[in-house]
């Protein structure tokens, strides 16, 4: 049953505990202007970290978005895993966005790749082929593959990954998360077409990104 609360990443706890230990030695020390810097700070990053429960639809034959954030990108490419022409939905995230990513359906972990890289603007192009990234094979329970992909971008600098080899997702399930950044880029099979179009606001888990094609 969805629970409307919102929890911490545990990721996020470091970064918060070093903040707002600052932010309180700073205001014992009086230093009013730099405590309040590092207040903003513990607030933007307890507002990043943020990991939300989603209401997952429950209709047969959909995908949901993998990442919160806007649709920058819909466009026939080369997978990167399976080296097949597919349909490409890309979900730019900034840094006001929810950075777990999601599962887009209910699938098997064929086989994950780390790729180390540069970390240009997420938005372009290149940083599809140039900037870290971590490239997650999944197969669905058709036998259908999905490829979704990791991109850090020009803040982010790691990616973390949940999940494992032979793993089972449930839809809507977390996977994973970019820290300060960035990208999501997600693979469609054959058989599904765009529920989206650029420019549109997504919620990972919650918003349907495609749907599969009658017949």
């Amino acid at each position: 049953m969805y629970q409307p609360k919102t929890r911490i990443c545990p990721e996020g706890v470091p970064y918060l505990l070093v903040t707002g230990f600052l932010a309180l030695l700073l205001a014992l020390w009086e230093c009013e202007f730099l405590s309040f810097l590092a207040f903003v700070l513990f607030v933007l990053i307890l507002n990043f970290f943020r990991d939300p429960h989603r209401v997952i639809p429950p209709e047969a034959n959909v995908a949901v978005a993998p990442a919160d954030g806007k649709i920058i990108k819909i466009e026939p490419a080369k997978c990167p895993l399976t080296g097949e022409d597919r349909l490409l939905i890309s979900t730019f995230m900034n840094v006001f966005n929810v950075h777990i990513n999601r599962s887009p359906i209910k699938a098997q972990v064929q086989k994950q790749v780390y790729i180390p890289g540069k970390f240009f603007n997420a938005s372009l192009d290149k940083a599809s082929k140039d900037n870290e990234r971590n490239l997650i094979l999944l197969q669905d329970e058709e036998g259908k593959l999905w490829t979704v992909v990791q991109i850090a971008g020009l803040i982010a600098r790691r990616i973390v990954s949940f999940a494992k080899p032979e793993e089972a997702l449930q839809r809507g399930e977390r996977f994973g998360l970019i820290k300060f950044g960035s990208r999501v880029d997600l693979y469609l099979p054959s058989s599904y077409e765009p529920e989206v179009k650029i420019g549109d606001k997504v919620l990972a888990g919650a918003t349907i990104l495609a749907r599969k094609k009658d017949g």
